[in-house]
């Protein structure tokens, strides 16, 4: 249930965040009154532990900021802007001219507004590395034309439509501008509720106060992925979550699923899950049941959407299910931040939230129905950019089942590593590999030698930048192709490299490609001619896992810096093969 704003606007009085690690800094430009959001979104970003900074234009602004150069916009440097606009000021005295215009004036006129928008993306593409976020215009329900509104060949509707088809074609050039479609709000919340006639000649307030929490949680649609704290894992119970009943008590023929208003219900949700899944969202199992009941449902109920192979964990058993839960995790190697976890049960759900603040806990209630519209309710799961590694997650983690059962069946380690044929491929970075370089920087935390963060356009700054290389490895074995699963950032000097970024996907370690991946990093760095590769280690709560990599592997520590010394032999693993791009 979302808070009101006046809750919003209290509890931003008393937030601390200094306390918190992650930074983001926000500018917000409007064309109309927005008292409220700027709270709003603080809190969310605090409830997140995200150190939120903002920027707030003056009011009707947002051109002056964002064509002079020398704006208090630009100087404030911000990671994420939002500029949201209306059709009233976007059209001027044409919002109420343009129903007594020819179909042609009309069309020069969307140009001209076109033309506006345009120019206002380009010149903040030149002068900012932000991402831009711009909503397109609302479609008033009103056309003094009434009902032959349609049979116009160029209607007021349509011309307001043909300006936001083009901003949606514009911003497809653009990596950095994304629309926000602020029509789709207005239908779904209703014109009448939001647009208040009175508080709109008041104080130009478009959206009355009740609604700017709703709006607030769409553009956390934005931050979410931007500041790397959306999630990517759905935990599930099975009795009356997957299906209605229990399997054990009701058996087999005796559950929910498909034939009655309850079990479409739960197919409903079952397809939803699926359509995540297939977007790299990774689902699994904590369910109380026995095995070979659930299991036979999962197999073989005619009616039953997801199988075993959508889950890339099963926890089925009478275990504690938060014992479980930290079991998932661990076995699929994700942090507990990245889970929602849905369960029927108020006492399992108390459990979890107890035992874990960190996992979002959903208590599905009793009616099946409402299950699809709380999931699709969930801001949780957007990504700035779906790479061919989101799409291929559930079929990579399937594979990595495959993986950990080959590994029990062989003792050794040594021979379980040499058995999955590894190749590392390690590529430089291009157009296509930015955004996947991008988000392994922003979500990688075990891994990750100095926990920099770079988002696209910064990788593209450094890509082109000829003092710096920017690598990825593809990880590929007999199971399948892991995808991009390293990263690596090179300051290139003379006499030395500095390595400014080193990380590797938590699904991959303990293969050994971290060890591949540096030591062609420094066969690189002395076939050039340079005397020593210098890193660094910045310890964070998270990032354990690669304390020890570089004393390990043979740097030494001088003062702030690890450094290896390229006269010294350079060690390669030989259970797995190198190749370069």
């Amino acid at each position: 249930m979302e808070k009101s704003l006046s809750d919003y606007i209290a509890l931003s009085k008393n937030i601390d965040d200094l306390k918190y690690d992650k930074k983001l800094k926000v500018a917000i430009l409007s064309s109309f009154t927005l008292n409220g959001l700027n709270e709003t979104l603080h809190v969310k970003c605090s409830e997140l532990g995200i150190r939120y900074q903002s920027y707030i234009g003056g009011y009707n602004q947002y051109n002056q900021e964002l064509l002079n150069p020398e704006s208090g916009l630009y100087n404030f440097s911000p990671d994420i802007t939002f500029l949201i606009i209306d059709v009233r000021n976007v059209l001027g005295d044409s919002f109420h001219d343009a129903h007594d215009m020819s179909d042609d004036e009309r069309k020069i006129l969307a140009k001209e507004k076109i033309n506006e928008l345009e120019n206002l993306i380009q010149t903040f593409e030149n002068n900012s590395n932000s991402k831009l976020v711009i909503t397109n215009l609302n479609v008033p329900s009103y056309s003094p034309h009434g009902i032959i509104e349609t049979k116009l060949n160029f209607g007021f509707h349509e011309m307001i439509e043909e300006i936001n088809n083009s901003l949606r074609h514009i911003s497809k050039n653009y990596s950095s501008v994304y629309v926000y479609d602020f029509r789709q709000f207005i239908s779904k919340f209703g014109e009448q509720n939001i647009f208040d006639y009175r508080q709109f000649h008041l104080g130009d307030i478009q959206i009355i106060f009740n609604f700017i929490p709703y709006l607030a949680n769409n553009l956390m649609n934005y931050i979410k992925p931007i500041s790397g704290t959306n999630r990517k894992c759905i935990v599930l119970d099975l009795d009356n979550t997957l299906w209605g009943g229990i399997v054990g008590e009701d058996g087999f023929d005796g559950i929910e699923l498909g034939d009655t208003p309850n079990g479409k219900a739960f197919v409903e949700f079952q397809k939803e899950l699926f359509s995540l899944w297939n977007q790299g969202i990774i689902l699994a199992i904590n369910s109380k049941n026995n095995v070979e009941d659930a299991m036979k449902v999962i197999s073989e109920h005619p009616n039953m959407v997801l199988r075993e192979k959508n889950f890339a964990n099963i926890q089925i058993n009478w275990d504690d299910k938060a014992i479980n839960l930290k079991k998932i995790a661990d076995e699929i190697n994700i942090g507990l931040n990245s889970i929602v976890f849905f369960d029927d049960d108020k006492i399992n759900c108390e459990r979890i939230k107890q035992e874990f603040p960190e996992v979002l806990t959903i208590n599905l209630p009793n009616d099946p129905s409402q299950f699809s519209p709380i999931l699709k309710e969930l801001n949780d799961f957007h990504v700035l950019n779906r790479t061919d590694e989101d799409k291929k997650r559930g079929e990579m983690y399937a594979q990595q089942r495959e993986r950990k059962k080959f590994e029990k069946s062989i003792s050794n380690l040594d021979d379980f590593l040499k058995d999955l044929d590894i190749r590392v491929n390690i590529k430089r970075s291009n157009d296509y590999l930015i955004p996947r370089i991008s988000q392994l920087t922003l979500k990688t935390n075990q891994f990750n030698l100095t926990t920099k963060r770079y988002q696209e356009e910064e990788i593209r700054n450094l890509s082109n930048d000829k003092k710096f290389t920017v690598g990825c490895a593809q990880v590929l074995d007999k199971f399948g192709d892991n995808g991009i699963t390293g990263v690596f950032i090179i300051e290139k000097n003379t006499k030395f490299w500095l390595i400014d970024t080193f990380l590797l996907s938590c699904r991959i370690m303990g293969r050994g490609v971290e060890n591949a991946i540096i030591s062609q990093i420094l066969k690189d760095a002395k076939d050039e001619g340079v005397d020593e590769v210098k890193a660094q280690f910045i310890p964070t709560p998270k990032n354990k896992p690669a304390e020890n990599f570089l004393s390990d592997y043979g740097f030494k520590k001088e003062e702030n810096f690890w450094i290896y010394k390229l006269n010294s032999e350079i060690k390669t693993p030989n259970h797995l093969k190198v190749e370069t791009e």
